[in-house]
């Protein structure tokens, strides 16, 4: 397969728009639509999902930004006019992670859901959204791994390359299609939660072990320190939600229950 798309889509009154953006808010809509019928499900109003993209998003971005900045720090302190250029990609997932759930934990507070519930929601979508998204690497001719011979190979500067973002991408869909199928079974508090961070941890793990674009801290690739630690965190609280047996959040059960006993105390 020949790498040769044009990263720009095209341009409005001389502003070029590219690929890259276009793949990910797409995959950001459309994962979205899953949380809401989810949401739904547990008997939010609807629009509650975007109120929560309204908030994770753009926290989200500049998480995803700073981190890779963080760690190309050589780069962009030599050139601080490319900090601010999201278009021609540098976004790290695991810092749009981290700072998206920040952004969450804040916002729950003040809608007093539990957070765990809030993750058990998101996180099929969040996979799904990462699937899609990873297409944009595609576009921006970034993520790909070593040299191979293997047929499913892209061409890269007259290289055939390990297409690394395309085996994440499948990766994370059978990850969404995995919890999106396990949700409906109404699983204990938290699993669906712990199950994503142990399965893209391990995913991410092995397909960063093959990129040539990995960023670095000491001589350790940054992406698989941080996938040991979702494995880690993902079976502590496997095992936790495990024992707690909690069902889960449906906000139609907890308001007739507060009625009733409010009824009770009268």
């Amino acid at each position: 397969m020949e790498f040769n798309i044009n990263p720009v889509a095209f341009s409005i009154f001389g502003i070029d728009i590219y690929w890259y953006a276009i793949i990910i808010i797409t995959g950001i809509f459309i994962a979205a639509q899953f949380a809401k019928k989810e949401f739904v499900r547990r008997g939010f109003d609807e629009d509650l999902v975007y109120d929560i993209l309204f908030v994770i998003i753009p926290v989200g971005i500049i998480g995803a930004r700073f981190w890779y900045i963080l760690f190309e720090w050589d780069y962009y302190s030599a050139n601080p006019s490319q900090i601010l250029n999201f278009r021609a990609g540098g976004l790290a997932i695991h810092g749009g992670i981290l700072f998206g759930l920040i952004a969450l934990i804040i916002y729950q507070r003040f809608k007093q859901i539990p957070l765990i519930d809030l993750t058990d929601i998101i996180v099929p979508s969040l996979a799904l959204a990462q699937g899609i998204g990873r297409w944009g690497n595609f576009a921006n001719s970034e993520a790909h791994g070593g040299p191979t011979d293997l047929p499913w190979g892209i061409i890269i500067d007259g290289v055939k390359v390990h297409p690394t973002f395309l085996y994440e991408s499948i990766g994370d869909v059978l990850i969404f299609i995995f919890l999106y199928k396990y949700r409906k079974k109404n699983p204990a508090k938290g699993k669906q939660t712990a199950i994503y961070l142990m399965a893209y941890g391990v995913l991410r793990f092995f397909v960063e072990g093959m990129r040539t674009d990995s960023l670095y801290i000491g001589g350790f690739k940054t992406a698989q320190l941080v996938s040991i630690a979702y494995l880690i965190i993902g079976l502590v609280i496997f095992v936790v939600a495990s024992k707690k047996n909690q069902a889960p959040y449906f906000k139609v059960k907890e308001d007739k229950e507060k009625k009733e006993r409010i009824i009770n105390f009268k």
